[in-house]
């Protein structure tokens, strides 16, 4: 009988204020952070792992750097994917209507520099990089019943932006893994923007929206062929189902849809801290305050053998906690 799977999503919020930062405090090796980072992941060891807030360089040297960390500390990852970000991608528009233009918010996905706060997806087994659906370039509104805001009858902010503007704040992508004994597992993987930091027009809290249903669409086959079986989807969608700002439709939706199965993971620390096990997100109180906007979601196929929210208690707690703010989602998987 094969091993289970272990598949997790985790925003490092490793992000830097400029490129090549992150790769500057990789190799110094004293940074607190990258070192907390790397021993959740050891700790939780996790067989294919989808990164969010992870800076993206376009030789890889950051990822390389840090899988040799991890390989230092027992966790080796052969195989890794990355591909250029929306975020920090300049625009010649004024994207968030604030009258100012070449601002980070100005940009594709909210960045200082192209490629601040990317994606990567590292693996113990075999990446299918040649057959990666990426759908990063798709726009906004090429999208099926798009949500695009307006203001007083009018696209918002411009019409020019709404030419441009992408849908995917950092990425949407589908990688497709060779796993011994199990064949073919294909990670359906994004981070979403925060449905808040915008004005009426609500243009944050509809393209979480989107960017979540976004899966759903996939999985109808609106974007060509889709997964049928054996899929994960995970990611930071930015969304809790019932506390917090943006539209609820879209999370409840996935988290209730027939193809998927959400296992709930928790954990003790969560449950101490606010009574709430199913927390992902350690925000600052009273507002937004602790959410679940993390999320592992296998197929309908897959039998659950175990699930866990990396929250513990005592020391290990306190090295969660530096890591990021939010905390590492794993999930077991067999046949």
């Amino acid at each position: 009988m094969a091993e289970p799977l272990r598949i997790a999503t985790f925003n490092t919020e490793l992000q830097r204020d400029g490129p090549g930062l992150l790769l500057r405090d990789i190799l110094r090796g004293e940074d607190p952070q990258v070192a907390a980072v790397v021993e959740v992941l050891a700790q939780t060891k996790p067989d294919i792992v989808s990164l969010q807030g992870f800076d993206y360089d376009l030789t890889g040297r950051a990822i390389a750097a840090f899988t040799t960390l991890l390989r230092n500390a027992g966790l080796d990852y052969p195989y890794a994917f990355f591909s250029r970000p929306n975020t920090g991608m300049a625009t010649p528009f004024d994207m968030d209507g604030n009258g100012r233009r070449a601002e980070p918010r100005d940009a594709q996905g909210y960045g200082r520099f192209w490629g601040q706060g990317g994606m990567a997806v590292l693996s113990r087994y075999p990446i299918r990089t040649d057959e990666v659906q990426d759908f990063t370039a798709l726009l906004w509104r090429d999208f099926p019943g798009a949500l695009l805001p307006t203001a007083g009858g009018a696209p918002f902010p411009s019409e020019d932006a709404q030419s441009i503007q992408r849908l995917p704040t950092t990425g949407h992508w589908v990688v497709p893994v060779d796993v011994p004994n199990l064949g073919r597992v294909d990670l359906l993987t994004f981070h979403a923007t925060p449905p808040v930091f915008d004005g009426p027009e609500d243009r944050n809290g509809r393209r979480n929206h989107d960017e979540i249903t976004f899966w759903l669409k996939f999985l109808d086959g609106a974007f060509g062929p889709a997964a049928t079986d054996s899929f994960v989807l995970l990611g930071d969608f930015n969304q809790d189902p019932d506390e917090g700002e943006g539209i609820k439709e879209a999370i409840r939706r996935v988290l209730t849809d027939p193809r998927l199965q959400d296992p709930e993971p928790k954990s003790e620390g969560s449950q101490a801290l606010t009574g709430d096990p199913f927390d992902t997100v350690d925000w600052d109180d009273p507002v937004p305050g602790n959410m679940r906007v993390d999320y592992v979601l296998p197929s309908a196929e897959w039998r659950v053998i175990g699930t866990g929210v990396y929250w513990p208690s005592g020391a290990p707690g306190e090295t969660a906690a530096i890591a990021s703010r939010h905390r590492l989602v794993w999930v077991d998987l067999a046949r």
